[in-house]
């Protein structure tokens, strides 16, 4: 699309860099057209009405063939009738070539966020997969991106965790062979016994306040609780293919650390303190707890001082917040509180909303946690390996079966519309023959594998005379609107909008495979068909990646 866009320079009152994002690729009458639309309203809102006619004075030339204004009821647009040779050539050759005409932004996103000394819930899945794609889409479209893990560390809730390992009797030795399911037992034990005993809940906030003041004894069980259930995480993670630029976590930001903030809180006569000792903050009409009266501080308070040190740190554009939809009161009272301090940056952060995830239990029904949910996931795959016709790679292969596992949660994730609650359900996220992820992973292993076995000489220079039939045009059309699905799902947040953009591209991809054969056909013609293919496979792969999933190429 480089070359089409650059021949708008005709008038010096056309800068094509201001029409690119308003550009569509339009479905002509003809299958083996290729037409461009400018809507007019869009012109006029943004370029100002005199662009209209600027753009329709443009000559053609041996890029734009026709130019002419289309006015109906539903719409008005300017159509270009695109020379199809350039066109399916400039396609082909700069297929998944990043678009990097925007200015790099400086992006920090918070993202996954799980709590120390508890398994890796299937409740934290949404944060880590949604932040994860945007993560890797704004790096793909130049930004500089930091990818940040908060870790919850810090709390009352491990008052409870040492009051539990104390009512259960676990010792030192208990804990270090089976961590991260003793210790939460330690803390389902402690809540339990605090519904009937008020003692409970006072031991832990007692333990809390301890860690608080600094108790070097407290804090050193508190490393070990750490360093315990780290690499439990990082097992998942690999899994998941999700990685990390920095660690964070909520102790950094304790008392004795957050004073600066609350000192420029009290200059400014924000704080207000209750008779019982609260210290308090008056935010959008509402009066908010930051200091309790055991001096301890609050998740807020904490989010409060590590915008501030990161903004410090990172210098941030954008500061992203991948958190579920529950937390919205949460971070208005972040952002008011920013704004109150007069920080100049308080609208550069932004929480990415996200719906809950209902159902997602074993298929037996029991709730459980993600490594196992993942694990039977794997298990249902190498089923369906085992069972298929099709399986190419040894059936004990188990890295590929969870491969496409993971891909198969991945994608039935990231198909749904961000702010919505959905249902988990095994059949619709394990589907093979459906949109899922398994579709993607097998589209992509065919198009792998008739580049290893059709026999064609790959070649990198596209000949548009030998690729005319209307299904090259299909698919050209259709690798064209990649970087366009790029930028929409970057401005609207929303996987689904890439998502269903690769699976159209498959249903192209597979009516292709029909009637383009490579093997056995007159060895230029095979070699140009093959590079489409492989323009494709490009496209798909890349599309992949940005999802977070690992494009296999046997299955």
């Amino acid at each position: 699309m480089f070359q089409v866009i650059e021949s708008l320079r005709q008038s010096p009152n056309i800068n094509p860099v201001q029409l690119k994002p308003l550009i569509q690729i339009g479905n002509p009458p003809s299958d083996n057209h290729i037409e461009f639309y400018l809507p007019i309203n869009a012109i006029e809102q943004y370029l100002g009405i005199a662009s209209v006619n600027d753009i329709l004075k443009i000559q053609p030339d041996d890029i734009i063939k026709n130019i002419h204004c289309v006015k109906d009821r539903a719409n008005r647009k300017i159509s270009f009738e695109i020379n199809r040779d350039i066109f399916v050539k400039d396609v082909i050759e700069n297929s998944a070539a990043p678009d990097v005409n925007l200015t790099p932004k400086n992006i920090v996103i918070e993202y996954s966020s799980p709590n120390i000394a508890k398994p890796f819930h299937v409740g934290h899945l949404r944060s880590t997969i949604i932040g994860n794609f945007l993560a890797n889409l704004h790096t793909y479209l130049n930004h500089k991106v930091t990818r940040l893990n908060y870790l919850g560390d810090w709390g009352t809730q491990f008052g409870f965790i040492r009051v539990g390992v104390n009512k259960l009797n676990f010792t030192e030795e208990d804990i270090k062979q089976n961590p991260t399911q003793l210790l939460y037992e330690s803390y389902v034990h402690a809540n339990q016994l605090a519904e009937s005993d008020p003692k409970i809940s006072e031991l832990a906030r007692g333990y809390f306040a301890k860690l608080e003041s600094g108790s070097e004894a407290d804090l050193q069980v508190w490393r070990s609780y750490i360093d315990y259930t780290i690499s439990d995480l990082q097992a998942t993670y690999d899994r998941l293919g999700v990685k990390f630029d920095e660690y964070n976590y909520e102790s950094m930001y304790n008392v004795s650390h957050i004073k600066s903030v609350l000192d420029a809180l009290s200059s400014k006569k924000l704080l207000n303190v209750d008779t019982d000792g609260k210290v308090n903050v008056n935010v959008n009409d509402r009066n908010i707890c930051l200091i309790k009266s055991d001096g301890s501080s609050l998740y807020l308070t904490r989010d409060l001082a590590a915008a501030i040190d990161r903004f410090s740190k990172f210098n941030f554009d954008q500061m992203y917040y991948v958190v579920e939809n529950g937390q919205n009161d949460h971070f208005n009272s972040l952002k008011g509180l920013l704004h109150l301090m007069d920080v100049p940056w308080s609208d550069r952060i932004k929480h990415i909303k996200f719906g809950r995830i209902h159902g997602m239990s074993t298929r037996k029904g029991k709730v459980v946690f993600l490594r196992d949910l993942l694990n039977e996931i794997q298990d249902l795959m190498l089923e369906k390996q085992m069972e298929s016709p099709n399986t190419k790679v040894p059936i004990t292969n188990g890295e590929i079966s969870d491969v496409l596992g993971v891909s198969c949660v991945i994608v039935n994730d990231l198909k749904q519309r961000r702010q919505k609650d959905y249902t988990f359900s095994w059949d619709q996220a394990l589907q093979v023959q459906g949109d899922s992820g398994a579709k993607l992973q097998y589209t992509h292993c065919r198009l792998c594998s008739l580049e290893e076995n059709s026999g064609a000489v790959p070649v990198q220079v596209c000949k548009p005379e030998f690729l005319e039939q209307p299904d090259v045009t299909a698919l050209v059309r259709e690798l064209a609107r990649f970087p366009d699905v790029l930028h929409k799902a970057q401005s609207q947040m929303e996987a689904c909008v890439l998502v269903s953009y690769l699976f159209h591209l498959c249903n192209y991809i597979n009516r292709a495979f029909k009637t383009l054969q490579v093997k056995d056909q007159e060895p230029e013609l095979a070699s140009q068909r093959l590079l489409l293919f492989s323009s494709a496979r490009d496209v798909l792969g890349q599309g992949m990646q940005i999802l977070g999933l690992k494009p296999l190429t046997k299955m």
